[in-house]
């Protein structure tokens, strides 16, 4: 074919050459297995199971039936342009998981991991070995037995280490005990499987055993070649490349030249051309800012447009009608049971063996039964040796769709560690309590270094000076997109489960480091216990992570940064839709307290010593239980002896007599306790009479005489009717308040950070529960 037409107009069908025809192929995949992807999206299931399906669809099982679709769109002239596009796009995605895996923490895979990964493996490839003979004896009679035993024995022991990734964060079990398990034996796995590919490419290549021994020597000398002399280099390049300054051209250049060379001396070995960009991936450094920008150079081009041609192409070749008659259905049958069998049992058994609970044992075991592309990779391969035929083929491409289908639904169904009871009793939900001198837990939630210095200040001004002290969870919201690279997520989540102090020798020094630096100097300057930990998840569903995180460490107020940073001149600009409706759905669902910060720069844009803390506070009281909740927690700052507090207090000269006489009590009852502290001059307590609701001006006025403040803590929402400020007209964050939206405008202030309190009310939260359900989409109806 010739590479590109002269166009319809010069009488010339544009299908009939080369490029044009790639284009269109390449946009009927996409636009096919995205759409599939949406569908299948409710079943969460990974896109792996699309692409595959979607492949299966345009081939010869389904669509690929009409000759007339078949010889326009995927004539045969056209297969060595789809297939060399699809394995360019393979070598790089290849690249890409090598890149991912990291070689030192599989050498540091404990014991458990390591034996759950050895089972995994050793018990399907005797039983693939078992059934290698079966399928010789049917379906597949004259093929190399050698290699057909290996190619089914790694069939079936292959866990796909992407896919299970993406399972995890799914199923928001990434950063669990369960998680970093699976994931560790995943990745043991992983390396495996290419050592087995290896073996059992390097015995289908030839009928003497002497050339087959002759490829893996070679090969094992390119290993060693690539270790010594090529990762010096790549190292070089990542040193030179400095943290916060755009990566040389040349350098990407290099890297993907490198990958496409070590492909070609892979290839003429004699293995596969994708054993050296994956050897490649392996041997490149993983720290510093290196890494992370050639993924981001070459993931979406890869992963969006090129890979999924491989499915098709995969897909184009395994035809489901050669399945026929009893015998080849029961074989497929057989093929599944065998599958399921040896990683299920042989992952159940070990795990068992090591104490782990029943059903952590069982999710693991379907965890490890995930397949994906390397299984795709091992079937086409052994299809183009001629080591598995038509009927084979198609029986082991159904059985890796069907085992990973499974996946997520019975994972689902047997491991909920939600309904896992926490030690210990849930009672202190609030900061306000009877015993005072008990723990003060706080889960301070951040997205990125920005947010880090105000919260580290807000930290130290609750630590107060009580006999229980205060713990510390800090959590990272990191967003998992859409992308391949989010699998290096896993790396940070399984670093951030270690104590402070071990991780600052990692040698990366990105983002995630500086918030790793800035909390661990806070730790060790005070003596407030600081708990890192992360939540990897959509951010549709991110509130879920912080709310059962707020659960199980048992936190009594969970802080969360606003939505609107502070620009230069004052103003504050929107981060998106997507992390106001996370704000609102925390406030929603949350078990505890909850604080949303306003920060404009809480004690400047640097963390400040407990020594130099000089903090003005001012806690405006109306009356209700965010309100007493925010007088609560002022009274524990004022404990800290660089803050001085002022509360001011707003009394309704005819409130109404239809107020709760309950709440009012609480409200006196809360403020006598107070003023029963204010024993020097850093409390301050006063009171302002307002005339009635409708006596706008005269809040204002003393709200504004308080501007200077560095921190107004504000309940969100005050039980008796106040004036109605006018700003509230034009603001679009209700979840504030009337008071707290006041506070927060850019006409108010452009120094005073605000603090909005919710306090937790089990009866008010499921009374909310309904009203609030549609303001997830409606954020400027939210109720207050």
């Amino acid at each position: 074919m010739k590479a590109t037409s002269n166009g319809s107009f010069q009488g010339e069908n544009p299908l009939d050459y080369a490029l044009p025809l790639a284009i269109l192929q390449i946009c009927l995949v996409v636009v096919l297995t995205r759409t599939l992807a949406f569908m299948l999206k409710p079943l969460r299931q990974p896109r792996v199971i699309a692409e595959i399906i979607g492949g299966i669809l345009l081939g010869p099982s389904a669509l690929g039936r009409s000759d007339k679709f078949l010889h326009t769109v995927f004539p045969a002239r056209s297969m060595t342009v789809l297939d060399t596009l699809a394995n360019i796009g393979l070598l790089f995605f290849l690249f890409l998981v090598g890149l991912e895996l990291d070689i030192r923490a599989i050498l540091r895979t404990g014991k458990k991991s390591l034996f759950v990964a050895a089972a995994g493996i050793s018990l399907p490839f005797v039983l693939g070995i078992g059934t290698s003979v079966v399928l010789r004896n049917t379906i597949s009679k004259g093929v190399q037995g050698g290699s057909f035993l290996v190619f089914m024995g790694v069939s079936l022991s292959i866990t796909a280490f992407p896919v299970l990734a993406r399972i995890l964060a799914e199923l928001k079990l990434l950063t669990t005990d369960l998680g970093r398990m699976a994931m560790s034996a995943a990745a043991v796995n992983d390396v495996a499987a290419w050592i087995l590919l290896a073996l059992a490419i390097a015995l289908s290549g030839s009928s003497s055993p002497f050339i087959s021994l002759w490829v893996l020597f070679t090969g094992f000398a390119f290993v060693v070649f690539a270790i010594l002399v090529l990762r010096p280099a790549l190292a070089l390049m990542a040193r030179r490349s400095i943290e916060g300054e755009p990566v040389k051209e040349m350098y990407i250049c290099a890297v993907l030249s490198l990958v496409l060379a070590a492909g070609f001396a892979t290839d003429a070995i004699g293995i596969h051309a994708l054993f050296g960009a994956f050897i490649i991936g392996i041997i490149m450094p993983k720290d510093g800012s290196f890494a992370s920008v050639v993924i981001e150079k070459v993931e979406d081009l890869v992963s969006s447009l090129l890979l999924p041609l491989y499915f098709v192409s995969s897909g184009l070749k395994t035809n489901v009608a050669t399945i026929q008659g009893g015998e080849s259905w029961g074989l497929l049958v057989l093929v599944i049971c065998t599958a399921c069998l040896g990683k299920i049992a042989g992952t159940v058994a070990v795990s068992i063996l090591f104490k782990v609970p029943r059903d952590e044992a069982f999710a693991l075991g379907f965890l490890m039964n995930t397949k994906g592309l390397v299984e795709l990779i091992v079937l086409n391969i052994g299809k183009d040796r001629k080591v598995l035929n038509d009927q084979t083929f198609a029986i082991l491409v159904l059985m890796a769709l069907f085992t990973t289908f499974i996946t997520t639904p019975i994972v689902m169904t047997i491991y909920k560690p939600a309904a896992r009871k926490e030690g210990g009793a849930y009672k202190q939900r609030t900061v306000q309590r009877k015993d005072i001198n008990a723990e003060l837990r706080l889960l301070v939630c951040f997205h990125s270094t920005r947010n880090i210095p105000s919260m580290i200040n807000l930290v130290e001004s609750s630590r107060g000076t009580r006999h229980g002290g205060l713990c510390v969870y800090a959590m990272h919201l990191m967003e998992l997109s859409e992308r391949s690279s989010a699998i290096s997520m896993v790396h940070k989540a399984r670093k951030n489960g270690l104590p402070f102090w071990n991780k600052i020798n990692s040698g990366g020094y990105n983002s995630n480091g500086q918030m790793v630096i800035a909390f661990e100097a806070y730790q060790q300057l005070s003596s407030v216990s600081i708990r890192p930990m992360t939540a990897i998840s959509a951010i549709a569903t991110i509130h879920q992570d912080i709310c059962m995180s707020a659960q199980r460490k048992r936190a009594a107020i969970l802080l969360l940064p606003f939505h609107k940073q502070q620009r230069v001149d004052g103003s504050m600009e929107s981060l998106g839709l997507a992390f106001h409706q996370v704000n609102q759905r925390v406030l929603r669902d949350a078990p505890c307290s909850v604080g949303i910060l306003v920060d404009r720069g809480l004690g400047g844009t640097t963390q400040v010593s407990a020594s130099n803390v000089s903090f003005q506070i001012v806690v405006i009281f109306w009356g209700g239980g965010d309100d007493r909740e925010a007088l609560a927690y002022g009274a524990r700052m004022a404990e800290h002896p660089g803050i001085a507090l002022n509360v001011v207090r707003f009394v309704m000269e005819s409130s109404g007599a239809e107020q709760v006489i309950d709440e009012k009590k609480k409200d006196q009852e809360c403020l006598e306790e107070f003023k029963v502290k204010q024993h020097n001059e850093s409390m301050l307590y006063e009171e302002m009479v307002i005339a009635g609701k409708v006596d706008e001006q005269a809040v204002k006025s003393s709200l504004n005489s308080k501007s200077k403040c560095n921190l107004f803590l504000v309940g969100r929402t005050p039980t008796i009717e106040i004036p109605s400020l006018a700003v509230l007209d034009q603001t679009d964050c209700l979840e504030l308040g009337q008071i707290g939206s006041y506070l927060a405008s850019s006409d108010f202030s452009s120094t005073a950070s605000v603090l909005v309190i919710q306090q937790y009310n089990p009866i008010q939260q499921v009374m909310q529960d309904v009203v609030v359900e549609d303001s997830i989409d409606k954020p400027n109806t939210l109720p207050v």
